[in-house]
């Protein structure tokens, strides 16, 4: 959906005279589900199109003593049934939250449970667990509960259960894979074995078709009344975690967990025994040394532990499989469906509920104050019960929304000190007789909590003007209100003006006998938002002894376009000359030849003119440290050469105007180069005299007439270097007799 922001100028009573302008009016803008995420909502739902509304009422109804509720079921009358675990329990809870205790197993949970429209109810225990009957016999004023041994599967463990029209029980069990149908007269049979290791979750489509969910191979099963078995969809993940069918015969299915190769099975374990002081982390450990003696065994809870995220997936009723809904964050635990038909998911590990409205389209509904949202169930006049898990607890939702929400943004940045303007607001419900209520607030440091200014209320119908005391962090709030149309915010963009700063410039390297390569510049790339650091990759550095190669680091806190001027100094010298002006880049080479051979300091000076109005810019300066150019090569003087005895000896002077002589060399009649030492042995003056003997080499045998014309003549050769690297040389020919 296109979405248009409105550029609002800055009231113009606001006082500008302490301002220094910066490159325009900016805007701070929040729309998208990925920003929104950030601020904290209550009452708040969060569109994944980007946007706020109301979310549905949503109330904790009681507390159990359990730390786990795996399961719940309603009767017609809106009492609710929870199966738990850590103890193990099962509680009636009337509507208005009145908790009691109704069976208390031997087995460590109670994993699932139903209730037949008599009022009877089925609760299945793990591990190594049985199907029990409830039912309720009153005596005098009060209900007592019976249980009693309905249906033992031999298994290991009982994962779900569901009843048809008929009243016939369908048991998911794991260890085998295997489901089992029960009777209503108690008569049982096995009705399907799959090669899984779990059957995790049970459906009943509208043709009557039982639709099963296993953990392994993450498959979802078809299984006709005849037990006659489809697999319909196998899932990318290995665990199918929860199951709903609509009216249409759509079949919904979450699934959670790496597949192996192979498909080789997960487990997924937690301990389970009497209740803890604490409860534990999600996938984490009852501490069983929190309570004495207290005995606790590995259990493989569904969907604990499992990583790699959740996704819901759609099966319609000719098959064809579609991902709706994909999280690397939540898990699913349970689906479910609103009074409009909605499909809702209720996750962990932070206990979400989300609405999924279609293909990557979703609202994040509820934040609970449990971990994991793991059971849906019908309540009274529409709405839902939803139980959850550490802490486990029931809650009601809906059917209609909350009467009043309230969306705190998160706190920007603008980095430097800033004059805030007006907001625009974009939805519904923001007119004279509003639904939506703004305000602002801002403050020097990041945390609101530490001596902001007060929440200010914006007046939206005139002018929407903040009226916030310049500062360089603002947040925003927003609370809607239950009313027709319902109200609802889509966009919300502040504009503000930063206060100019100056540029800074951080370093100044200067390299002589380099020259860097430009780089090319990339058209039609955006600058970075501010706030950002802006990355300048380092230019390339080539060896060139002719040239100097400058470059800095520079930065600007209000993210100005910056231009360069350098300038250079001589020692001893009082005035700045003019090396290059309007430079873009944050380096520059020149040729070393264009400066007398001396010590050099250059400045670079920083202006943030581009961005800004006619003398309206600031300006930063640095100087460089000190470097020396000499592009002047040495001097050779005096070059003799005679015989001396049966040696040659060589003297010569070599001199140069600005640096030291670094090192000489000879070459005899062509030979290879030499090292010389000066007279003083040490070479560190700009005037350096060499005096020293070298073999006369040995003629090898030549033609008569090519040794009369060459005789005993001999080529010396000498070269000098200075400390840069300027190479002098000088040759002489010594005669022979």
């Amino acid at each position: 959906m296109a979405r248009k922001t409105f550029a609002l100028l800055l009231a113009s009573t606001l006082s500008l005279s302490l301002f220094a302008l910066a490159e325009g009016t900016r805007t701070w803008e929040q729309s998208k589900f990925e920003e929104l995420t950030k601020g904290t909502a209550k009452g708040i739902a969060l569109r994944s199109e980007g946007g706020l509304e109301l979310a549905p009422a949503f109330k904790a109804l009681t507390t159990t003593p359990s730390t786990y509720i795996w399961s719940i079921a309603s009767d017609s009358a809106g009492n609710i049934y929870a199966a738990t675990g850590s103890p193990a329990r099962v509680y009636r809870i009337t509507p208005d939250g009145q908790a009691t205790t109704i069976f208390e197993p031997q087995e460590l949970q109670v994993q699932s449970l139903v209730v037949d429209k008599s009022g009877i109810v089925y609760a299945a225990t793990a591990p190594d667990g049985k199907v029990y009957r409830l039912e309720p016999a009153k005596a005098g004023a009060k209900t007592s509960w019976s249980a009693t041994p309905y249906f033992d599967p031999g298994s290991k463990y009982i994962w779900d259960l569901v009843l048809d029209l008929a009243g016939t029980l369908y048991v998911a069990t794991g260890d085998r894979g295997e489901i089992f149908k029960v009777g209503p007269n108690g008569q049982h049979s096995l009705f399907f074995k799959s090669d899984e290791v779990h059957i995790r979750a049970l459906a009943l489509d509208p043709k009557g078709n039982l639709i099963a969910g296993s953990d392994g191979s993450g498959l979802v099963y078809r299984i006709a009344p005849n037990g006659e078995a489809f697999v319909l969809y196998s899932a990318p993940k290995k665990e199918i975690t929860a199951l709903a069918i609509d009216g249409a015969g759509n079949i919904y299915a979450a699934g959670a967990g790496e597949k192996r190769p192979g498909g080789t099975p997960q487990q997924i374990g937690i301990m389970i025994g009497p209740p803890a002081q604490n409860a534990p982390a999600p996938g984490g450990n009852i501490n069983p040394a929190a309570v004495p003696g207290a005995p606790a065994m590995p259990f493989p809870a569904p969907g604990l532990g499992a990583t790699g995220g959740s996704e819901i997936y759609r099966i319609a009723p000719d098959g064809a499989p579609a991902r709706l809904w994909s999280s690397h964050d939540d898990l699913v635990y349970a689906l479910g469906f609103d009074q409009h038909g909605r499909l809702l998911a209720g996750t962990g590990n932070r206990g979400h509920i989300f609405a999924i409205n279609g293909v990557d389209d979703f609202t994040d509904l509820i934040k609970a104050s449990a971990t994991q949202i793991t059971a849906f169930a019908a309540a009274p006049g529409g709405g839902l019960y939803a139980s959850s898990s550490n802490l486990g607890k029931i809650f009601v939702l809906g059917p209609g929304p909350e009467a009043e929400g309230i969306y705190e943004s998160d706190v920007f940045d603008a980095h430097v000190f800033s004059l805030w303007g007006r907001a625009s607001v974009r939805g519904t419900g923001n007119s004279a007789n509003s639904k939506v209520e703004f305000y602002a607030r801002s403050g020097n440091v990041d945390n609101p909590d530490r001596n902001w200014s007060p929440w200010t209320r914006v007046d939206l119908a005139a002018g929407s003007e903040l009226k916030v005391p310049p500062a360089r962090f603002v947040q925003w709030k927003s609370v809607l209100r239950a009313g027709n149309p319902a109200p609802r915010v889509d966009d919300v963009l502040l504009n503000y003006l930063p206060k100019n700063v100056p540029p800074e410039i951080d370093e100044i390297t200067v390299q002589p006998g380099y020259r860097y390569q430009p780089i090319p510049h990339v058209t039609g790339s955006e600058p970075p938002a501010p706030g950002q650091p802006r990355f300048d990759p380092p230019p390339p550095a080539i060896r060139d002894r002719d040239s100097v190669g400058i470059r800095w680091q520079a930065h600007d806190d209000n993210d100005d376009q910056l231009v360069y001027t350098v300038y250079y100094r001589g020692d001893g010298e009082s005035r700045w000359l003019l090396l290059k002006s309007n430079l873009s880049d944050r380096y520059y080479s020149f040729d070393a030849s264009l400066l007398p051979d001396g010590g050099y300091t250059v400045k670079v000076i920083a202006s943030d003119a581009p961005s800004h109005s006619p003398g309206e810019a600031l300006y930063a300066d640095r100087v460089s440290s000190r470097f020396e150019v000499d592009s002047t090569s040495p001097v050779i003087d005096n070059l003799t050469a005679a015989l001396d005895g049966k040696r040659i000896r060589v003297r010569f002077r070599a001199s140069d105007s600005f640096s030291p002589i670094k090192r000489a060399e000879y070459s005899l009649d062509g030979g290879d180069w030499q090292f010389i030492e000066p007279a003083g042995q040490l070479s560190d003056s700009k005037t350096e005299d060499y005096d020293f003997r070298a073999d006369v080499p040995q003629p090898e045998t030549a033609p008569a007439p090519m040794a009369e014309s060459t005789g005993n003549d001999h080529v010396v050769v000498v070269r000098a270097y200075d400390r840069f690297d300027n190479l002098a040389t000088a040759k002489t020919v010594l005669r022979g007799k």
